[in-house]
């Protein structure tokens, strides 16, 4: 039988929708990969090394059949870095082993003004039995933040002998990182929100390392914002006993060891997810910084979390008033590493979802993980009853999202 011709357009209409819907079955993935991709751009063109600058000792980099190869040279740690600075962000790459070695690469980094030296957040490219790649580690500062000690899928992710996918997100405190699609590192850290990209090749006797399809998306930055004004007590309000008084640049809180109540000046607003950073000078009595915590109206004046400040113990531990008491109590050897008697320190508290951390001048002394916990509430600041207390707290500021680019 003989089709008309509006019989073959219609069978020719179905003939391509059926070849685009195979298509489209055939290519799914890499359908997902390109949405994926939206707002990423390259770092490196595949051609030069326009827009990256070296740092530390002698190794080189050239770029080689669209790749960037860098060879260990003389002297110290090399770093291939970015000429700008990013802060919030989820970088992708590929990479690959010609000849193994340690390397890595850095993030929101910076270059010491005295020498030049690179240092800040790693992300570790580990060939050897250890097998940490993908773990952070904090370069010529803090060392380890976040090893894979006991992550058998993350050691089992890098392939020593082919190409490697790596993503990295640092998007406020929060960083993660990933290997060939599994997740590695996921932790709270805010020492720095912003720095330098850079390609690490380590000091040793051989190391060849290729890089390829750099590519990031831009998320703008966090911003450092005071909730203290620094001349007044506005968004803040006091509850009784204690006093409380703006002196030489300062929040200072004093109570009498008679005085029965909890003196606490608390943020007039409330914050779920946050990060707090405070400067304390602890001269006598116990204090706190508290945080999701709620006003209770009795002789304690608030019930929530609590990051311990105290001049002589404890500092930097975590304790739940009117719930679980202590939650992290750290111990006298541990205190000793991070708080600095008698002069400023400064506390950093991040709480995003369920997880929280405590950090005393940039040590770690506390940290939860899906913590059962209040997840919303205010800041305070405490002076404790029945002893005497003298405490100062300067610097009193939030990390808040900033503008992100093109919005």
């Amino acid at each position: 039988m003989q089709r008309q011709p509006n019989e073959e357009r219609i069978m020719t209409r179905r003939m391509v929708w059926m070849g685009l819907i195979g298509a489209v079955i055939l290519s799914t993935g890499g359908l997902l990969s390109a949405a994926d991709e939206a707002g990423f751009v390259p770092l490196f063109d595949g051609e030069s090394l326009k827009g990256w600058h070296k740092a530390g000792g002698g190794a080189t980099y050239r770029v080689e059949e669209g790749c960037i190869v860098g060879e260990v040279g003389p002297g110290d740690n090399t770093f291939l870095c970015t000429d700008k600075v990013y802060g919030d962000f989820i970088l992708k790459l590929e990479l690959k082993l010609d000849v193994p070695g340690n390397s890595g690469i850095q993030f929101r980094s910076h270059k010491r003004e005295r020498d030049g030296r690179v240092y800040g957040y790693q992300c570790e490219i580990d060939p050897s039995p250890r097998a940490w790649s993908g773990g952070v580690y904090d370069e010529a500062r803090r060392g380890w933040l976040y090893p894979l000690t006991s992550d058998e899928a993350a050691q089992r992710a890098f392939r020593v002998d082919g190409w490697n996918e790596y993503v990295i997100e640092a998007i406020g405190p929060r960083i993660r990182t990933w290997v060939n699609g599994v997740p590695c590192a996921d932790f709270l850290d805010a020492m720095d929100i912003e720095g330098l990209i850079a390609l690490q090749v380590h000091s040793g006797k051989e190391g060849r390392i290729r890089w390829r399809n750099i590519r990031i998306r831009d998320l703008g930055k966090h911003i450092w914002t005071p909730i203290w004004d620094g001349e007044t007590l506005d968004g803040w309000h006091i509850l009784p006993g204690g006093t409380w008084a703006i002196e030489e640049g300062a929040i200072v809180g004093r109570s009498p060891a008679s005085e029965p109540r909890h003196g606490l000046l608390v943020t007039d607003r409330e914050f779920d997810d946050f990060v707090v950073r405070v400067e304390y000078l602890a001269s006598r009595g116990n204090s706190g910084l508290y945080f999701r915590a709620e006003e209770s109206g009795d002789e304690v004046g608030i019930h929530g979390f609590q990051a311990e400040i105290d001049p002589e113990r404890d500092a930097g531990g975590l304790y739940e008033t009117a719930g679980r008491a202590w939650v992290v109590q750290p111990s006298p050897e541990d205190v000793q590493k991070w708080y600095k008697p008698g002069v400023w320190n400064e506390m950093v508290v991040c709480a995003q979802g369920r997880d929280v951390a405590v950090f005393v001048n940039g040590h770690k002394s506390a940290e939860l993980k899906d913590d059962p916990g209040r997840t919303r509430g205010k800041i305070a600041l405490q002076l404790h009853g029945g002893m005497e207390m003298d405490v100062r707290f300067r610097r009193v500021e939030v990390l808040l999202p900033g503008p992100r680019p093109g919005a």
